[in-house]
């Protein structure tokens, strides 16, 4: 898969799920959750340290129906240990050039978590895929968006925390381009799962429609 390939397949979602479980049969209750209500994107976090197994074991059950990447990487060590896993995409809370030049090199798109614009510019200086607001989403909400675009409308945003059912829609009206939830997708049984999955889907993909 090309990384272009994956880049259109994370921003066609629209959403994904941010993964820490201790467990591959969780992992896989989860995707199949995930699926089954239309989200294809899961990032495995590197908080456990179980996540290159649960990212292989994913990768391996369900092929290229599910797109598997890495989260909380925070050097170029466990950023090539990911790749070697089968992460498709890599995800940090803090920008790393050493992370940007391991993901350069093996062509996987790259979104570090950024504070400041300056810290943003520098980050797609290197090649930088997406730029994961945080932990500012948290703090502003959704208003960060459209202030982040206004000056630098092409700036491919990644909202990780502070978003819900509630506002995803005011989210996405100020123009995020994708959106990592926790708890909704990643907690509850694989029915509960996929009928959130299906909600944010639904309110994505009707937003988009009338834009």
């Amino acid at each position: 898969m090309f990384k272009a390939d994956i880049i259109n397949r994370i921003e066609s979602t629209g959403a994904m799920a941010i993964v820490r479980t201790e467990t591959i049969e969780r992992g896989i209750e989860i995707a199949e959750g995930c699926l089954a209500g239309g989200i294809d994107v899961l990032e495995i976090s590197y908080t456990l340290p179980n996540a290159g197994d649960v990212i292989k074991a994913l990768s391996d059950k369900f092929g290229d129906k599910l797109l598997v990447g890495a989260g909380t990487v925070l050097d170029s060590e466990t950023a090539r240990l990911a790749i070697l896993s089968g992460a498709k995409f890599i995800i940090a809370p803090n920008f790393s050039k050493d992370v940007a030049k391991v993901c350069n090199r093996y062509l996987i798109p790259y979104a570090p978590g950024c504070t400041t614009i300056t810290e943003m510019i520098e980050a797609l200086e290197v090649g930088a895929s997406f730029i994961k607001a945080f932990p500012i989403s948290n703090f502003y909400g959704p208003s960060l968006v459209s202030i982040i675009k206004t000056p630098i409308p092409n700036m491919p945003i990644l909202a990780s925390g502070g978003v819900n059912l509630d506002n995803l829609e005011e989210w996405l009206k100020n123009g995020v381009d994708v959106v990592g939830f926790g708890g909704l997708l990643t907690k509850g049984t694989k029915e509960e799962i996929a009928e959130n999955a299906k909600k944010i889907r639904e309110i994505i993909l009707s937003i988009r429609k009338n834009k």
